[in-house]
């Protein structure tokens, strides 16, 4: 397979701190190395519509501390369609585009596989704050969007110990509890709930924040991933069942919003370098994945059969620290 000289990048799905410094990476690698860089904007919506422009060194001076995606993302419903995807592969034709880059999470994956199955090459980089993909330990903005959760429910604890409250802080993460439980852990929270297994409420939370009150404890945390829903339930139950004053916060798109983090702009960078060496090479339908700490990348087919799991031996850990108490709802 010839070495790709004109290639496409486009960010999909649910924007992550993060895209940005890896778009920059694969522009400034690409051109350096002698390729032509095709941004599309608005995703696989984009594609469809001839959303393009050619990318140079100069339009991405800057984004390694810019949150959000300047290609801008969306979701395109008839992307999902075999003409939506027909139409795409015809635009890839037209622009005489040896490869395409996709940035985003398992939707954008998928998408990228179905342009795969009619030939074109592809990679895929893995970002999403929800950390959620079988195939990568790590994905683009999880950290940022962890570092955010702490910052705003630091703020929260302030407050709340003035009022010797109980804070009952929602979490993004879609049906993965992975943002919970790191931000559970950071923040020293007396209980998460997540979305994988069941809590019983009595034992689990109530009688941990009873707990809390006789050994002096003036405030409580309680993360809540927005998978396990009945917010408003938990937060009645809380206050009915300890007397205490509870309320309920939802971070919600704030967590994806922000400069990225040093960890963010160092995986993002390095995964854009990747993805160009990749194309650069007689690989073809491939997905960046962070693997044993290292990054590395898979047969986009292998890589979306995958599942992902929570970290059984934090999630162990977290049950032996400071009676907090992780847990999971089915």
């Amino acid at each position: 397979m010839a070495e790709a000289r004109t290639i496409g990048i486009l960010t999909s799905g649910g924007d992550a701190p993060g895209m940005n410094p890896c778009i920059r990476a694969i522009v400034r690698t690409a051109t350096a190395e002698g390729l032509t860089c095709i941004g599309i904007r608005r995703g696989y919506q984009g594609l469809i519509n001839g959303d393009f422009f050619q990318m140079e060194s100069n339009d991405v001076d800057g984004l390694s501390r810019r949150g959000g995606t300047i290609l801008y993302t969306a979701r395109s419903d008839e992307f999902r369609t075999e003409a939506g995807v027909a139409k795409a592969a015809k635009n890839i034709e037209y622009l005489g585009l040896d490869g395409l880059i996709t940035i985003g999470g398992d939707g954008t994956f998928r998408g990228a596989r179905e342009l795969a199955r009619r030939g074109i090459r592809v990679v895929g980089i893995p970002a999403t704050i929800d950390n959620d993909l079988g195939c990568s330990e790590y994905t683009i903005g999880f950290d940022t969007a962890c570092n955010t959760a702490i910052e705003a429910i630091d703020k929260l604890r302030d407050t709340g110990t003035s009022h010797e409250r109980v804070s009952v802080v929602q979490v993004m993460g879609r049906n993965a509890g992975h943002l919970a439980l790191y931000t559970g852990i950071a923040v020293g929270a007396s209980a998460a709930l997540l979305p994988e297994k069941e809590v019983d409420m009595e034992h689990d939370v109530i009688d941990v924040i009873r707990k809390g009150c006789l050994h002096g404890r003036r405030h409580h945390i309680v993360v809540i991933a927005e998978g396990v829903g009945y917010l408003n339930e938990f937060v009645k139950q809380i206050e009915e069942a300890t007397g205490l004053e509870t309320r309920a916060t939802v971070l919600g798109y704030i967590q994806r919003g922000g400069a990225p983090s040093a960890r963010d702009r160092v995986a993002a960078s390095m995964m854009g370098v990747r993805a160009i060496d990749i194309l650069k090479s007689d690989a073809s339908s491939r997905v960046i994945v962070v693997k044993d700490g290292e990054f590395d990348d898979l047969d986009i087919e292998e890589a979306l059969k995958m599942e992902r799991s929570l970290d059984e031996n934090m999630f162990t850990a977290c049950n032996r620290i400071d009676n907090s108490y992780l847990f999971h709802r089915k």
